[in-house]
């Protein structure tokens, strides 16, 4: 990473605009990855736990290449203006591929020479295909034959075979042969795709292990034994290679009629859209490379040699398939609510705030479930981004409508990779009689709402779920998330309003206790910085805490650096990409920023403001990224009770800014660094300290 050049900057907004007080976020995206990896690489992390950290570093480079590198080249091609860093498209791609290039190799080196061994020393081999003995190869061999060349169709390239669609992300090798076929063709390359059905992870009978769970890749089995499917001919070469393409979909959401059917047709080409990143064994020949690059219409920048399989990533399959309890981390047994029956009554009491996943999920689901069934209810209306397979959500809610409530439900279809799904789930909600809305035009629906309305005595009372997260029992088990359950009538009015206009019933309206994306939410977070820089150059103090997943939006940054001219004390923690610099004389001396990787994925957004001792503590679905404030649906909500929002300040900020063991801390340099516990200071994990209170 570059280093920032020293230089001295008046108050005024255009100084605040210096390319150089901005970080690339694209780099800064790919910088998160090598903290995720660390974790791996953390002895003190259970073996199993560290080879998920590195899958998961290896799964996001993956959807980096797919969305994130996948738009630089898309701003290339058309020309865009250079982001707030000043750097052009052409230049930031060269940079992705440098970082890219050390992240790749900082992995399979983790692969190879870590965790490979320490899975060794677990009694677990997983043998590259130079390891294997002789009755291990004989084995494998059979096992080619018989389970995986019936279902091969390796193609010759030649005038009448081009080069054939290669799907995104999927295993390929390229064979090189010599000689000719039975139709007197000359061999020269041919193509072996590995279908989806093949298991990309082999286990060898426990006989063949010599004591130790033994284990393959399938990319090693098709690389050893590929001539049997070319006989007569010789294989001079066998290399694995894997394209990453632009999974991006596009659709012109003003001229379809239909968004859901234009999204089916999007959805059938995904696969084969433009390719971005070609991953190819290190050992393969130039003049081969180059004939995939020009068939791919990709540069020299856009390959990446690897020492292992091309994916890596699949190794995540021994996580699951090892039952071995003791090499991962324990088992938490989550909080949960003591009267879930009488979910309504407690709610209707006093509002309930859940830190998941140290609060089970159960009570947002035992809320639902309940609603569906009570004869009070009257109408549910809900926002699904992502759910899950076999969700209980979503059957409570078909529940709901066969029990002749009105259920409304927004299902957000550009929800990235949950596209087919949430079509899927449109459809089934549909065909049990539920309104099903898709949002707007333009807007992602990212907010996390539910609405619930009872009827008490003579009287209709809201019951309202907000969230930071989205209604998934998985994602709800390994991210840190908030939930409020609350009664109260204001929220319960701004919920009401905001499903108004999400069905196109309302106009925009000012809300009394929500602020919302794209309305109110980012001028009101402008307005609350520029409150604590007022009370600052006043002479009080001015505080700002913050935490997210990501921060771009250039009029925030701005902000945020005035305050800290101002003499505000800000301190953000951010999970991923940062744009913002902190630690820069004269602007930026005054902003912290830390990042947080540990067991749970950060998730949680929360904003706290001073506001000269009457504090105001908000949570949110929505990052300060221009997307979630400028051309998304998002929720800001404040924690009304006194308590709750003392239990949220100690617990998701404080409680983050004491760790001294899974933070990092950002540097002007734009560098992060590991924080260590100092002489006198004792070691503190966050999300160790909450699983302790448990």
């Amino acid at each position: 990473m570059s280093t920032l050049v020293p230089i001295a900057l008046p108050t005024d907004t255009d100084a605040l605009r210096e390319p150089s007080l901005y970080i690339n976020r694209e780099l800064s995206q790919l910088d998160f990855n090598f903290r995720v990896l660390a974790q791996a690489m953390d002895p003190q992390v259970p073996v199993l736990e560290r080879l998920r950290f590195m899958c998961i570093s290896c799964t996001n480079l993956d959807e980096f290449f797919e969305i994130r590198a996948a738009a630089v080249r898309h701003a290339q091609e058309f020309g865009l203006p250079p982001a707030p860093d000043g750097m052009t498209p052409q230049a930031i791609l060269g940079a992705i591929h440098d970082r890219a290039a050390e992240l790749v190799d900082q992995q399979y080196r983790c692969w190879n020479e870590t965790l490979r061994p320490a899975l060794h020393d677990a009694g677990i081999d997983v043998l590259g295909r130079h390891s294997w003995n002789h009755r291990q190869k004989r084995w494998l061999r059979a096992y080619f034959r018989n389970e995986i060349m019936p279902v091969l169709s390796p193609l010759g390239l030649d005038p009448s075979h081009p080069f054939p669609k290669i799907l995104n992300k999927s295993l390929n090798i390229v064979v090189v042969l010599k000689g000719t076929d039975a139709f007197g063709r000359a061999g020269h390359l041919a193509i072996v795709r590995a279908p989806r059905s093949l298991p990309r992870i082999i286990q060898l009978p426990d006989s063949l292990g010599n004591g130790a769970q033994t284990y393959v890749f399938l990319s090693s089995v098709l690389s050893t034994f590929v001539d049997e499917l070319f006989p007569g001919m010789e294989v001079q070469g066998a290399y694995q290679f894997r394209v990453t393409r632009n999974s991006e979909l596009v659709v012109d959401e003003e001229e379809v009629e239909n968004l859901a059917l234009a999204l089916r047709d999007e959805l059938v080409d995904r696969g084969y859209r433009p390719a971005v990143r070609l991953e190819i064994a290190h050992d393969c020949p130039r003049e081969i490379v180059r004939t995939l690059l020009q068939n791919f219409g990709l540069t020299e920048n856009a390959v990446y040699r690897i020492d292992g399989p091309v994916n890596l990533n699949r190794v995540i399959q021994l996580y699951d398939l090892l039952s071995r309890p003791e090499l991962k981390y324990p088992p938490m047994s989550p909080r949960t609510l003591r009267d879930t029956d009488g979910i309504f009554e407690t709610v209707a009491h006093k509002d309930v705030l859940l830190h998941h996943p140290f609060d089970a999920f159960t009570a947002v689901l035992d809320l639902i479930k309940q609603a569906a069934v009570d004869p009070n209810v009257l109408a549910i209306k809900q926002t699904l981004y992502r759910t899950g397979k076999d969700s209980q959500i979503v059957d409570a809610l078909i529940q709901a409508a066969r029990n002749g409530k009105d259920v409304t439900v927004v299902v957000e279809l550009r929800a990235r990779f949950d596209e087919e799904a949430n079509l899927g789930l449109a459809d089934r909600l549909q065909e049990a009689g539920v309104q099903v809305v898709y949002g707007v035009v333009g807007f992602k629906t990212h907010a996390k709402m539910l609405l619930i309305v009872r009827r008490e005595g003579r009287k209709l009372r809201r019951y309202v779920h907000l969230g930071t997260g989205n209604y998934h029992s998985g994602t709800a088990r390994a991210y840190t998330d908030l939930s409020l359950i609350t009664a109260d009538a204001d929220i319960g009015n701004d919920v009401h309003l905001l499903f108004q206009q999400l069905s196109g019933l309302a106009p925009k309206t000012r809300l009394k206790r929500l602020l919302q994306s794209p309305f109110t939410l980012h001028n009101g977070l402008l307005q609350k910085i520029e409150r604590e820089m007022r009370l600052a150059a006043s002479g009080r103090p001015g505080r700002i805490i913050a935490k997210m997943n990501a921060l771009n939006e250039p009029q925030v940054v701005r902000a945020l650096y005035a305050a800290s001219q101002a003499g505000v004390q800000i301190d953000l923690i951010v999970r991923g990409a940062c744009t913002l610099r902190p630690g820069v004389p004269g602007v930026s001396e005054n902003i912290r920023v830390r990042s947080i990787v540990g067991r749970f994925l950060e998730h949680s957004r929360v904003y706290w403001f001073g506001n000269d001792g009457a504090s105001e503590l908000y949570c949110a679905s929505a990052d300060w990224l221009e997307r979630n404030l400028l051309r998304r649906v998002e929720t800001c909500f404040p924690i009304l009770d006194p308590e709750l929002a003392r239990r949220v300040y100690r617990e998701v900020l404080q409680n983050y800014l004491d760790d001294n063991l899974n933070a990092w801390e950002l540097h002007a340099d734009g560098e992060y660094r590991k924080c260590v516990p100092g002489h006198d200071e004792p070691p503190h994990s966050a999300q160790m300290a909450l699983m302790q209170g448990l």
